[in-house]
């Protein structure tokens, strides 16, 4: 395709689809480091909660409960140790380790360029698309036994 000729309709679909598809790709990357950072913010209110209610007044079943939200405490932290890692070079000078700056980098070029084909508004409809597929997963996953 030159420069100068005219993009077809299917054209269009064809980059369309491939501008999705290079969104979703993406986006998946960036969202398995980011996510535990928003999940970091959200364990910290759930530790909070726990413990804050009353454990049981059994002492075998307060041991039991106060084991439970240690484990948990310690998989929060744990958790922050990786995302730091996977983020940063550095986590006290918050460098970014390459490959994530270019990953957020290559998704806000993929996100102009859905602009220079398309349009804002197609680029905010790429966006729900993704959240709606994101969150179906989630809805529909099973537990395998």
């Amino acid at each position: 395709m030159s420069r100068t000729k005219k993009i077809t309709a299917d054209e269009k679909n064809l980059i369309k689809r491939y501008l999705i598809w290079c969104y979703k790709n993406t986006r998946e990357e960036i969202d398995k480091i980011d996510r535990k950072f928003t999940q970091i913010v959200v364990d910290d209110v759930l530790l909070k909660e726990l413990n804050r209610v009353k454990a049981p007044n059994d002492k075998r079943a307060k041991d039991q409960y106060v084991l439970k939200v240690e484990e948990f405490r310690k998989y929060k932290e744990a958790k922050e140790k990786t995302a730091q890692a996977q983020r940063y070079f550095d986590p006290t000078k918050k460098t970014f380790r390459p490959d994530y700056l270019y990953l957020k980098n290559r998704l806000r070029a993929i996100e102009k360029a859905v602009c220079h084909f398309f349009s804002a508004a197609e680029l905010k409809n790429i966006k729900a698309l993704y959240e709606e597929e994101m969150t179906s997963r989630i809805l529909t996953a099973r537990e395998h036994p």
